[in-house]
């Protein structure tokens, strides 16, 4: 619990409540009111079943990283707290990247909204540079390791598909020598909170993450982000690569490309306007040849080889129902 000086005459009171900690501190906090709650949708829901917080008083909901809150899988939560809000209240999305699909969203269930957005033109672009290593998928890690000890990176976020990869590929850096941890979801939020610390101080060198580390981790002269796996969507990749070259400084975003998921970058670079040029480190030659980038996109690309039931109606040209 905190107080911020807003302007409006006396500070106010800021709670910040989530998931995998103890409830009994953060119930303790809200006794006597608060002004400002930043929150996980779970905790929220949490606090509300045990009478601890009361939101029919809430006059402004904030959506950070709104495309993901209403995705699958948060979309419910964030459903049932709307509807514990009063009838006349405002609602602020917010996010670097809103696909076709969200904005559709919005606008069913806002109310006349307003699209305020900064225009890319006008802002200055991120120092990143984005490298492609073509890679046997089998000496990814090899491949990793080497980068690390000739490239001398002193800090690097290595993504990974699963949080089950994010605890292999971590112990394999920590028999090679390197100061590794994982950073998933499945993990308690001090764990989590205590990778973050050691690797803003440097005490860790690589943290192997799920996408749970794309959004919201702020962390200071990060030189160098990987992707062990490529991520599903184009937008993914944006956050990403934006963990890196933050506050003006430069950065790295590296991709390793296989056989398997050649198509899927490419796909990445036609949606994120970008051209990569691809590269073999010496003594890692690929020696399979790489899929096809015309066959593998007329499967779905991005989500598979085989097409799923939204490829199938965009295929046919009719829009795909939402959700």
């Amino acid at each position: 619990m905190s107080q911020v000086n807003l302007g409006l005459g006396k500070p106010a009171k800021v709670s910040v409540v989530f998931g995998g900690v103890s409830i009994n501190p953060q119930l303790i906090g809200l006794r006597g009111g608060t002004d400002i709650v930043v929150a996980t949708p779970g905790r929220i829901l949490d606090l509300v079943d045990r009478r601890g917080l009361c939101l029919d008083g809430v006059r402004c909901l904030v959506l950070d990283e709104a495309d993901r809150l209403m995705d699958q899988g948060f979309a419910d939560e964030v459903h049932r707290i709307k509807a514990l809000l009063l009838s006349k209240h405002q609602s602020l999305y917010f996010s670097a990247t809103f696909n076709p699909e969200f904005q559709q969203l919005a606008r069913t269930e806002l109310c006349k909204p307003v699209e305020i957005g900064l225009d890319p033109a006008s802002q200055p672009k991120p120092d990143i540079v984005h490298r492609a290593i073509l890679v046997e998928s089998s000496r990814r890690t090899q491949l990793l390791c080497h980068l690390i000890h000739h490239e001398t990176w002193s800090r690097v976020l290595v993504f990974v598909a699963s949080q089950y990869a994010a605890e292999i590929i971590a112990d394999k850096l920590r028999r090679a020598g390197y100061a590794a941890e994982p950073f998933h979801g499945r993990l308690s939020q001090g764990k989590r909170s205590q990778v973050l610390s050691d690797f803003k101080t440097k005490v860790v060198r690589v943290v192997v993450a799920t996408d749970v580390a794309a959004r919201g981790l702020d962390i200071a002269d990060l030189p160098v982000v990987v992707s062990y796996d490529l991520p599903r969507s184009p937008a993914d990749y944006v956050h990403r690569a934006g963990r890196t070259a933050r506050a003006g400084r430069a950065g790295l975003s590296t991709s390793f490309i296989t056989s398997d998921n050649s198509a899927h970058f490419a796909l990445i670079e036609k949606r994120n306007r970008l051209e990569v040029s691809r590269e073999c480190v010496p003594g890692f030659e690929v020696t399979m040849p790489l899929q096809s980038t015309t066959a593998d996109q007329a499967n779905g690309g991005i989500k598979g080889r085989r097409p799923s039931k939204k490829d199938k109606l965009r295929a046919a040209g009719l829009r795909p129902p939402l959700g």
